[in-house]
């Protein structure tokens, strides 16, 4: 783990559902869905197997989790680091995503990110 993702870690802790999100710009993006804390070991990416079939989408899928749903890259990324799923009137689908380092702070009931909105991942 980084020192970024380590920092990150203690502001993600203190993020609730039901918390605004605002973006670096100070724009509105939405309110938090669901957080995750980040797991190192939650998917990892290794050297092939006897079974060249396996693919980092069919690992994430056997983690048994619907969330989050990305690309398989950015989510292997996202359950390492940990993340927000943010419901928003700015995304087609209704949700983006934010990585725990992406949190510049918590205060005042609201979450300020670092990035803006445009930065954020979609959901799929």
């Amino acid at each position: 783990m980084t020192q970024q993702d380590t920092s990150a870690q203690p502001l993600l802790s203190r993020v609730t559902a039901g918390m605004r999100v605002v973006d670096a710009t100070g724009a509105e993006v939405g309110t938090v869905d669901l957080v995750q804390r980040g797991d190192p070991n939650a998917v990892t990416v290794q050297a092939p197997t006897a079974d060249p079939g396996g693919s980092l989408d069919e690992l994430i899928a056997s983690a048994a989790t619907d969330e989050p749903d990305v690309p398989a890259d950015l989510a292997a990324r996202l359950l390492r680091t940990g993340y927000l799923k943010v419901s928003t009137g700015v995304a087609p689908t209704g949700a983006v995503y934010a990585q725990a380092d992406q949190i510049a702070g918590v205060d005042g009931g609201a979450v300020r990110l670092t990035v803006a909105v445009a930065e954020l991942a979609p959901e799929d």
